[in-house]
Parts: C-alpha cells; structure tokens; sequence
C-alpha cells in the first residue's frame, strides 16, 4: 500500500502523457511532417500570413520608390513605427533562447515541448526586427554597409561609441548564435526524418541536412558537447542583447530615456514579451495537430507563472519610472512623466498599465492558468501592451522634450500599419512553413521522457 506521504504528497500534472511508448512519440511528431494530408487549420492560417506577407512586400517596394516621407515620421518624432517595431521584435525572440539555453543548464524539463519551436520563433522574429533599421535609412545600398567593420580603405570607420553601432554586433550575434543552437538540436530529428521518409528526394534533403548523423556514441557525445557549448554561449546573450537595445535610449539625454533603470527593466520585458508570444503560438498548434499529450497544461501553466513573474518586473519598471522622475526634483524628467499620463498620448498609457499590469494578475489564479482560453487572451493583451510600451517610451518621450518650440505630434500612415502587419505576416509565414517541414517538438528529447509516461507498477497491499 502506499504511504501517508504518498497519499498526501500534491499530484503534479505530467510532462508527457502517460501510456507513449518511444515508437508512439516518433510517429506521432513525425507524421506532421511526412504526411501529405494538411490540415485546413495550417492552409488557412498560411494564406492569410503569406497575404500579409506580400502587403510587407509591396510596402517595402513603395517605401524604396517614394523614401521614407510615406511613413509617419517627422521632426522631433525621427523615430517611430521602424523603431518602436524594432524593440518590439527583438523582445518577442528573447523566449527562444530564454527557454532552450538557460532552461537547458538548469535542468529543467518541461522545456522539451516547446523549445523547438520557441528557437524557431526567436530567428524569425530577430529576421523582422532586422528589417527596420536597414528600411529606415531609405536607401539601404548607400548607407547600411557603413554600419560593418569592412578594411579602412576610405578612412572612414563606424563611430563605436554609438549604442547603435552595438545594436549590430549584439543583434547578429544573437541571431547567428541561436541559428547554430536551433540547427544543431533537429539534427537527431533530421535522421529521423530522413530514415522515415518515404520519398527519394525527401530522403536526399533530410539526409543531406542530418550531415551524415547515425546515432553512434561518438555522435552523441560530440553533440552533446556542441549543445552544452552553445548553451553557454546563448545565455550571456539573453541579457546583453536587450541590455544594448536598450543603450539607444539610456546613452541619450531626452528625459524619458536617460536613466540607469532601462538594461534590467528591457530584459524583463523581453522575457514578457517573449513568453506571452510562445503560449500564443503554443495553445493553437497542440490544438491544432492534437499535441496535448506533448504540450501539457504543466507546461502552459509554468509559462504562465514566468509570465507573471517577469510582468512584475515590469510593473517596479513602471513603478521605479514614476519614482525617479519625482524624486529626481529635475523640471523636464517631472514634465515628462506628467507628459505620459495626461498629454496628448496620455490614453496610451492607460491602456498599456491595463495591458501590462493588470490583466496578468489573472495568472495568480491557477483557474485561469489551467485554461488554454484565458491564458490565449491574456497572452494576446501582454502581446498589445508591450507594443503599447514601446509606443510610450519612444514617441511620447520624443514628441515634447525640452523645447516648446520644437513639440510636434505624430500619426502613423496606412504604410507604417502596412510594414508592421507585414512583418507578423512574414513572421506567421515562417513559422507555418516550419511546422510542414520540420518538427515543431524535439522528438529525441520528448523520447527521454518516456520512462515518466508508463504506467507505474503499484505494490500489491
């Protein structure tokens, strides 16, 4: 019989649904790829994001042809839409490598479900963000190779005490770093692709991306190395990326933007962000391709729980703004944060502390945690108010600063709506194109917990 500590101990909800076996994993992750038969879910999904898509394109084509006057962007407000969406794009890919890396080194195993799709998500949106800073210049073949370290032949180099310039290292670091970490992790699930497969040209593409994998001891140890190796190098960058974004603004004198607070306070919005994206594409796609064995409630519930937890950072982010501006006893710092909450933008902010503040404060509640529909929707508003944030911090600080002379007001043009949902159309485009040809779940590491699925042999009383 079982003890009184075992009858008393609290029943924590499975990584894996009970009764897989490793065939039964396999298959199941597997088919979603090597099926020809698509879901209607996955053909509508990807026409309305390839729809989107080819409005980015056609944007971006006007945008070279007219320059960037078809965007909103004016004088004191030179930084708007391209940027706010920048920052915005960056913090969503915090959650991949957050996941895969740091929760890899601390062992932590209800990452597996979602980590892969989580990496992929990180290159995709790293991809969107990259896109405005080069549009922003207008004529990206004239200027954006001035931002690249090549041989001094003209004596001119790139000014390395503007944070921007570090935006460049930090933000290709990141995205080539987590490139490696995401390619080196499907290479035991490319072999398996490929051993399964049935079609010869499908069987060539696999084999060749598996780079000659065989499963042999060998393999796994030197794979184990590289992914530990990478590992360690992904986690320094989860911080230090975010923390050099977050440069642009805090090396500047604007009031609004000069304060010590915005390293600590991005990289948590980050994570935020970056959480808040992952359970938005999880709770479609287990539902979708019936995964919830794979994708648990334990695992959107801890995704949840980190959700909160970093929404409270934000929230003494908020709090600590608010603070420093008062008791600073600066007049412009003081205008600014009064600026905020009463200007013209004032409704903004509002909107974002409901956002950001208040409705994650659902997530104490494990009724709310426990379910796939309130958890989507408060994902979707975390989504929204840390746009709205970046909107706040970059426009509203730009738009009234020391000046009244120079004040002005800004109002985003259809084609600065137009490149952002193109982007989420690209970025959706990506990610429904990855889940049809690769597998969205690790399905060598959901194969490790196995052991955790089976039934458990009970004594006999």
């Amino acid at each position: 019989m079982a003890s009184a500590a075992e009858r008393t101990a609290p029943t924590e909800q499975p990584i894996i649904g009970p009764g897989h076996t490793f065939a039964s994993v396999t298959d199941k992750i597997s088919s979603i790829v090597l099926s020809r038969k698509t879901p209607l879910a996955w053909l509508f999904g990807f026409a309305v994001a390839f729809t989107l898509m080819n409005v980015l394109l056609v944007a971006l084509a006007y945008l070279l042809l007219k320059g960037v006057g078809i965007w909103g962007n004016n004088v004191p407000i030179a930084w708007a839409f391209d940027i706010i969406n920048f920052v915005w794009w960056i913090g969503i890919g915090h959650a991949g490598t957050l996941i895969s890396a740091i929760l890899l080194l601390l062992r932590q195993q209800w990452r597996t479900s979602i980590n892969r799709f989580a990496e992929a998500m990180t290159l995709f949106a790293v991809a969107c963000a990259g896109l405005f800073p080069i549009f922003h210049m207008g004529r990206p073949w004239v200027g954006a190779y001035w931002l690249l370290p090549y041989p001094n032949t003209m004596g001119v180099w790139p000014n390395y005490k503007s944070p921007l310039i570090w935006d460049v290292f930090a933000v290709s670091t990141y995205a080539t770093v987590s490139a490696m970490f995401w390619f080196t992790g499907l290479i035991p699930d490319l072999a398996t692709l490929r051993d399964r497969a049935r079609n010869r040209f499908v069987r060539v593409v696999y084999g060749a991306l598996a780079m000659g994998w065989r499963g042999s001891a060998r393999h796994w140890a030197n794979y184990e190395t590289a992914y530990l190796i990478l590992a360690g190098l992904s986690t320094p960058l989860v911080v230090s990326v975010h923390t050099v974004v977050s440069f642009d603004f805090a090396a500047a004198l604007v009031p609004g933007w000069h304060t010590t607070i915005f390293p600590p306070y991005f990289v948590a919005g980050a994570i935020y962000a970056g959480f808040a994206m992952v359970l938005t594409l999880a709770i479609p796609l287990r539902k979708v391709y019936g995964l919830e064995d794979f994708i648990t409630l334990r695992h959107l519930e801890n995704m949840g729980k980190v959700m909160l937890a970093t929404g409270l950072i934000v929230t003494y982010g908020y709090m600590t703004e608010a603070f420093i501006a008062f008791y600073s006893g600066d007049t412009f710092e003081r205008f600014m944060y009064w600026n905020r909450t009463r200007g013209p933008y004032g409704w903004i902010y509002w909107l974002l502390l409901l956002c950001n503040l208040v409705t994650p404060q659902l997530m104490w509640f494990k009724r709310f945690r426990s379910s796939t529909v309130w958890l989507f929707a408060v994902a979707m508003v975390v989504n929204v108010g840390m746009w709205l944030e970046r909107f706040v911090i970059i426009v509203t600080s730009l738009h009234r600063d020391f000046l009244p002379s120079s004040w002005g007001f800004y109002s985003p043009t259809f084609w600065d709506f137009a490149t952002f949902f193109g982007t989420i159309g690209l970025f959706l485009t990506l990610f429904f194109l990855f889940i049809r040809v690769l597998p969205a779940i690790s399905i060598f590491e959901m194969r490790t917990l196995v052991p955790a699925a089976q039934p458990e042999r009970k004594e006999a009383a």
